[in-house]
């Protein structure tokens, strides 16, 4: 047997049902105030309805004696006419007397009051009748007798007027009191719905913020950086609900995203580690075999008898010459693995281009410009040369006398700039996007090669500055010369690399 889903009821119903249940409460207090005073109305209008119908009665017995004398001392056809009109108005008045044989003072006194007046009407029917007929002596005696029983009855109206009167107005008292009790009754009733309808309002509508805060409360906590936070309950399935649960699987998913990026970063940094250590150690081991194939202090004792003999013979090209290899084998041997001023690094690029100009007969055009103070700039040890030496021989070694080589040191946005620029061959953009990425290594050493190939100096710059921008290469194509700048702190170095 499945299981029912749960019955998804919306914020829009809920409202709606607040708001309805709270107009229905109001609507059944006024209900009950309307009923209430069309009641009290009703009884404070019959209080005198006995009265007014006693006085129209009275005033409409008024009109028959009236009409009746106008017509037996005037004769007209309209006082006659008036007469059947008032007539026909009383007779209907006093149908709605009560003639009923009861103990009730009031009742008797309506019945009297009904059978006198119908004596009344005979009597002024025979006068009219008799004036009409002419009959002098018959009208006169009916007139009496309808203007003495017209005497009676106003009596006997009077008489049951005030005694009503007088008992009605015992009874309004009464029912103003009642009045009085009623409108009591009436506020607190409408004060107990306004109370039970706002209590409901609240009760409610405070069921569908409190998750809402909660939610608003959790988002900031995480708009803060705080993914650590405990999952929203949730018991609903509305709109609110909806989104609770989206967000505590957007926390959750956040959090596994975040392990799985510190996890990758760990085993990214290890490896990194892992990678330098083997190239230290590689490099290590090649300095060290050169080393031990090498006698160093022969090699310097050698080199300065051979310039001491050629300074002995004049022979100053040569003794030049013996003096820059030695500088720069001896730099090679020394500062192989450490930090060094960047007055050092250019000195030995000028020993370095001299000995090129000697194997290649002066081909390389050198120039070398210094804009700024390099006295407190240091970086990593032989970085320079391996950019000069893969300007020759990936540039300009086969230009035949036309190759130049600019060595430009300047300041820009606060950093120390050192700009080596060819008018070699040139590299495309995709070589260059290689050699950054190190995909293009140089580490098989040619003959006549320091053995340090360009990703050996990238990532030693990189270290020793620890920003990516620490070297750029510029070329506009293939033949169009190449450009390396290379961007290094004016207020010192940072550590051996």
């Amino acid at each position: 047997m499945s299981k029912k889903k749960n019955r998804t009821v919306s914020l829009q119903v809920k409202l709606s049902t607040i708001f309805t249940a709270a107009s229905v409460l109001f609507l059944i207090a006024d209900f009950f105030m309307m009923i209430g005073i069309n009641n009290m109305t009703s009884q404070i209008d019959a209080v005198y309805r006995d009265n007014l119908s006693l006085n129209d009665l009275t005033t409409s017995l008024e009109k028959v004696q009236s009409s009746m004398t106008d017509y037996l001392n005037t004769k007209t056809s309209d006082s006659l006419e008036n007469y059947f009109r008032s007539e026909q108005e009383y007779s209907e008045l006093l149908k709605e007397l009560n003639v009923s044989v009861t103990d009730n003072y009031y009742d008797r006194m309506e019945r009297n009051i009904k059978f006198m007046s119908e004596d009344y009407l005979k009597a002024t029917d025979q006068a009219i009748e008799a004036k009409r007929g002419r009959n002098v002596e018959k009208y006169s005696a009916k007139y009496d007798d309808a203007t003495k029983l017209y005497g009676y009855i106003n009596t006997y109206i009077s008489s049951l007027n005030n005694a009503q009167f007088k008992s009605n107005s015992l009874n309004f008292s009464k029912l103003t009191g009642a009045l009085k009790v009623f409108e009591i009754v009436s506020m607190i009733v409408f004060g107990v719905s306004m109370f039970g309808s706002v209590l409901l309002v609240i009760v409610f509508t405070g069921n569908i913020v409190e998750p809402v805060k909660k939610l608003a409360k959790a988002a900031d906590e995480v708009a803060n950086g705080n993914f650590e936070i405990e999952t929203l309950e949730n018991s609903s399935n509305d709109e609110i609900g909806i989104v609770t649960k989206a967000f505590n699987k957007m926390v959750v998913s956040i959090r596994e995203y975040i392990a799985q990026i510190t996890a990758n970063m760990e085993k990214e940094r290890e490896m990194k580690e892992r990678e330098l250590r083997i190239e230290a150690t590689l490099k290590d081991a090649q300095l060290k075999y050169l080393q031990a194939q090498i006698n160093p202090h022969f090699l310097f004792n050698t080199l300065n008898a051979g310039a001491q003999l050629a300074m002995m013979e004049d022979a100053e090209r040569t003794y030049d010459y013996i003096q820059n290899t030695a500088e720069f084998f001896r730099y090679n041997v020394s500062k192989g693995n450490t930090t060094v001023k960047l007055e050092d690094e250019i000195t030995l690029i000028d020993n370095y281009v001299y000995i090129l100009n000697v194997r290649f007969s002066g081909d390389i055009k050198y120039a070398k410009n210094i804009e700024t103070d390099i006295s407190a700039v240091t970086m990593p040890s032989m970085i320079l040369q391996p950019i000069v030496e893969n300007s020759v021989k990936h540039g300009i070694s086969e230009m035949e006398g036309r190759g130049r080589i600019d060595l430009r040191v300047y300041e820009d946005a606060g950093d120390i700039c050192v700009s080596i620029k060819d008018n070699g061959e040139g590299m495309s953009q995709t070589t260059i996007e290689k050699i950054m990425n190190g995909e293009i290594r140089e580490s098989d050493k040619l003959s006549g090669s320091t053995g340090i190939g360009l990703d050996n100096v990238i990532s030693r710059l990189k270290l020793f500055t620890e920003r990516d921008d620490v070297i750029t290469f510029l070329s506009e194509g293939e033949g169009q010369g190449c450009e390396v700048i290379i961007r290094l702190s004016a207020d010192g170095g940072m550590k051996d690399v």
